[in-house]
């Protein structure tokens, strides 16, 4: 059972920084993290392999510095990592990102299964998932919530906004998993230490044979045309002393704003 799970390096703080040219966000020197859902994709692909063998290799589309997200799952217990590093598919949107990790994916070759987050935290559209199963002309089954696997079938529980939906699909297949599907185990220290040794594959899209003009800001139908930084909101003021004088302050405060409080 070969699964590959393919993750993305995602900004952890809400202080991020966008490129003026290119309105893309600029990741580099930006603290990160890997995107919450996949690592429950991360988690997902471990637990079948435990139960039914094989390897689980992870897969990251970005800059020099999201071998640290590979080696993240490396610590959780992944068994390979590659890291598709090249300047060329920077500013890639969702279809030039599902076309570059298709490329990696028909590159890597034997594999059973392919599982991701059900959507980045950065971006929230949840198409990756259904453009690499459109790619590489394979099922799919998104949001899933349970898997199982038997006679090579793969049956999964979907979730949906009031009910629940299990699909059978033949391997194989992309499949993308909400959080509630498990709790992603934390790294012990060895296999942290471990993880910082390993050695992460580094492929270029030269590598992968990609075509220019489907990666990258040229492969990228969609153009953000300006980015609105959200405006920052007050800290607000801590109010202390006794009820009373709390109260009192928080009336008089009230009153100096000139806000209407309902009966």
């Amino acid at each position: 059972m070969n699964i590959v799970v393919c993750i993305k390096q995602v900004p952890e703080t809400t202080e991020v920084k966008v490129d003026p040219k290119t309105n893309a966000l600029i990741r580099e020197g930006v603290k990160s993290i890997v995107n919450p859902f996949d690592e429950n994709a991360i988690e997902a692909a471990l637990q079948l392999r435990e139960a039914h063998g094989g390897k689980v290799t992870v897969i990251c589309m970005g800059p020099p510095q999201a071998d640290e997200a590979l080696r993240h799952a490396l610590a959780m217990g992944a068994d390979e990592a590659i890291l598709l590093c090249d300047p060329a598919s920077r500013g890639s949107d969702t279809l030039a990102t599902s076309y570059t990790l298709a490329q990696v994916i028909r590159k890597i070759g034997d594999y059973d299964l392919i599982l991701c987050g059900k959507q980045a935290i950065d971006g929230d559209t949840g198409q990756v998932g259904p453009g690499l199963a459109e790619r590489l002309g394979l099922p799919q089954i998104t949001f899933a919530i349970g898997l199982e696997l038997a006679d090579g079938k793969l049956r999964a529980r979907r979730v949906l906004d009031d009910f629940f939906e299990v699909i059978e699909v033949k391997l194989p297949a992309v499949v993308t998993v909400v959080k509630q599907i498990n709790e992603p185990r934390f790294p012990g220290m060895r296999n942290v230490l471990k993880a910082k040794k390993a050695q992460i594959t580094k492929w270029t899209a030269a590598d992968i044979e990609a075509d220019l003009t489907q990666t990258g800001f040229d492969g990228s139908p969609t153009t953000v045309i300006k980015v609105w930084p959200p405006e920052r909101r007050s800290s607000g003021t801590m109010l202390e002393g006794s009820t009373d004088e709390v109260v009192s302050a928080l009336a008089k405060a009230i009153k100096e704003l000139n806000i209407a409080v309902g009966s």
